[in-house]
């Protein structure tokens, strides 16, 4: 099996470009919903919304909604 190459990022030219997925509203999967450069000093990202592109939107971090999650009740 040969390993999977993704495409250097063409604004930092030293991270790469990897995809992310998501699910939609209606619980489907949407592939390549998002690519990010890895080089977390870059910070392009590209994604799709609704059908519409984005680009370079600002990137948090998903420690805080993690945490959030945990500490939701659950009935």
């Amino acid at each position: 099996m040969e390993p999977i190459v993704f495409p250097k990022c063409k604004k930092c030219g030293l991270g790469d470009l990897v995809p992310l997925s998501d699910f939609g509203s209606q619980g489907a999967a949407v592939h390549f919903k998002a690519w990010v450069c890895t080089n977390p000093e870059c910070g392009f990202n590209i994604k799709i919304r609704n059908g519409d592109v984005y680009l370079n939107e600002p990137i948090n971090n998903g420690v805080a909604f993690a945490n959030n999650r945990r500490n939701v009740p659950i009935s």
